[in-house]
């Protein structure tokens, strides 16, 4: 009897030809990135250093297309930001030592936002694993210890047979759900040694799907079809799995409200009769939600920021559907589905019963109010009208990439992105100078749309060197600057801490002269032409700088007790 499990792929008579004659020349570098291509890369990222070598050697008698940029932990924020934008996982081609530790703040991002990264850092010489301290340029004790409380997972390569399986193993690793960065090393003597191993063709590395299981969406189908008052968080896991669609169908079947987080941006279209927007960190929203009789949450572990500040006490039942394990039931007890959101949603599609509530649209429009004259009572206008020229300056289709800066912060509640998978930002770890880099990534990873970066000066400083890369590729961002001369939202911090701000001011470079002198195009703007400026910017191919100074300040907190 013959099993699918005994059948094996015979190869072609091709196949066993240019197997047995490998072309020469080739090192442990090509198996690298016949690997990737055989998996279907078609981009890498990254910056060159001494031990990772024979790696770039071998691009150049590859078909990859690569990008390189001036600092490691830029040239991640721009992988990160491929892998949003096309599912799909980025290579990040990094050297040793500080190489490998300059891109750690960055693999914190892509964890925490489940962006599939696949970063492929060399080794020190194989003798100098495990420990061995033979005074290397650049050794580390254990490499790998540094990355393993960051991301997925961890593969050390120490021969070049093992190079294929691991890399193909790191690349189903991070796109299983949830998507996340996964980190392969390989010693320099195993890139750069000469090797007869055949070419490396298409590899297998399907992702497994994380189902739910069925006794459990059957139990949440019968309490979303029986509750008084459903509401719906829907996270950024709707909009990894692309499941916007689906989330819109049982929304509407249920008539249940929907709130997206700031990382679930897009995941419900914005003007919908059902929407209530991402005004989170609002205590109108956080009593609406406590107010639910049952609450189905997706995609989301319920964090500091979408549980504005952990004040959110929900007082009915809630439904958790959450792919990462760990943030299942992580802040509240819940009935948790482990489960990617995309089949977690069709199951619950395919068992709900459909329920109509003519009270949901109304109660939505009365929230959305509240929250409206709240932000007015506290003459904001600036903010707002700087965000709206934003928002009709950029193509309802391109995407954004917002630094942590005031105006992000108003965009994360305020920005209608105009569909799934549009909007992005640093939100999921925090950290400065996401914006830009990112911007590259996802204008190389989709070149058909222009691309918006938005940073404070603070943020920008961190990026300013990636205008060379801006150029060097001709790739199609523009990047909005508000330049209030330092740290805008420390300062807003210290000073309502402590009375008065400490190490927040900043010297400020003149970013049109500096865009300049790097030969992209820079304008500096005011709020009144801000949307004229930005939109002929946008327009105009190739990179491009858009200057506001301007000092914005952020609506008042709602989680603080009054005093």
């Amino acid at each position: 009897m013959t099993h699918d499990h005994d059948l094996v792929l015979r190869p072609t008579e091709a196949q066993i030809s240019t197997a047995l004659n490998p072309p020469p020349g080739r090192n442990g570098g090509d198996l690298v990135v016949e690997t990737l291509a055989g998996l279907g890369a078609t981009t890498v990222f990254g910056l060159p250093g001494q031990h990772a070598l024979g790696m770039f050697d071998a691009l150049r008698r590859s078909s990859l297309r690569y990008i390189g940029l001036r600092v490691e932990n830029n040239a991640g924020f721009a992988a990160d930001a491929s892998g949003r934008i096309t599912g799909e996982a980025a290579p990040l081609l990094l050297s040793t030592g500080p190489g490998a530790l300059t891109s750690l703040a960055a693999l914190q991002e892509a964890a925490a936002a489940s962006a599939p990264i696949l970063a492929i850092s060399s080794q020190v010489p194989t003798a100098g694993l495990g420990g061995g301290r033979h005074g290397y340029l650049h050794e580390l004790p254990d490499q790998a210890a540094s990355f393993r409380g960051v991301v997925k997972s961890v593969h050390t390569v120490r021969t070049q047979s093992q190079i294929p399986s691991a890399i193909a193993a790191a690349w189903k690793s991070a796109l299983t759900a949830p998507h996340g960065p996964v980190w392969v090393e390989i010693p320099q003597d195993v890139l750069l040694a000469e090797t007869h191993l055949p070419v490396v063709t298409a590899m297998d590395a399907t992702p497994d799907d994380l189902v739910p299981r069925p006794e459990l969406t059957a139990v949440a189908a019968d309490l979303l079809s029986r509750a008084a008052r459903p509401a719906i968080i829907a996270g950024g896991g709707v909009v990894r799995s692309d499941a916007a669609g689906k989330l819109l169908q049982l929304a509407e079947k249920l008539d249940a409200p929907v709130v997206t987080t700031f990382g679930g941006k897009g995941a419900f279209p914005w003007e919908h009769p059902l929407s209530m927007q991402s005004w989170l960190e609002d205590r109108y929203t956080t009593d609406f939600l406590e107010d639910a009789d049952v609450l189905l949450v997706v995609g989301s572990g319920l964090g500091e920021l979408s549980s504005n500040y952990h004040t959110f006490k929900p007082r009915g039942r809630v439904v958790q559907i959450e792919a990462d394990l760990g943030k299942l039931e992580s802040n509240h007890p819940a009935l948790g589905i482990h489960a990617d959101a995309r089949l977690a949603l069709q199951a619950l599609l395919e068992t709900v019963r459909e329920r109509t509530d003519p009270t949901a649209p109304e109660r939505v429009r009365a929230l959305l109010a509240k929250v409206e004259n709240r932000i007015a009572a506290q003459e904001l206008t600036l903010e707002q009208d700087v965000l709206a020229s934003v928002r009709r300056a950029l193509p309802a289709d391109s995407p954004s990439f917002w630094d942590m800066t005031i105006l992000a912060y108003w965009a994360w509640s305020a920005f209608d992105p105009r569909g799934a998978n549009t909007m992005h930002s640093a939100q999921g770890a925090g950290g400065l100078g996401y914006g830009f880099p990112a911007a590259l990534g996802a204008a190389a990873a989709d070149p058909t749309r222009p691309v918006l970066a938005v940073s404070g000066d603070g943020g920008a400083l961190y990026s300013i060197a990636e205008l060379a890369t801006a150029r060097q590729y001709d790739l199609d961002v523009t990047w909005l600057i508000v330049d209030d001369g330092g740290y805008g939202i420390l300062r807003e911090y210290m000073t309502d801490a402590f009375g008065q701000a400490t190490a927040t001011e900043l010297t400020r470079p003149d970013y049109v002269a500096l865009a300049e002198s790097f030969g992209v195009p820079g304008i500096r703007t005011t709020p009144e032409t801000l949307e004229e400026d930005l939109a002929k910017a946008l327009t105009t191919p190739g990179p491009s700088v858009v200057v506001l100074p301007a000092v914005l300040r952020m609506f008042a907190p709602t989680h603080l007790p009054v005093s």
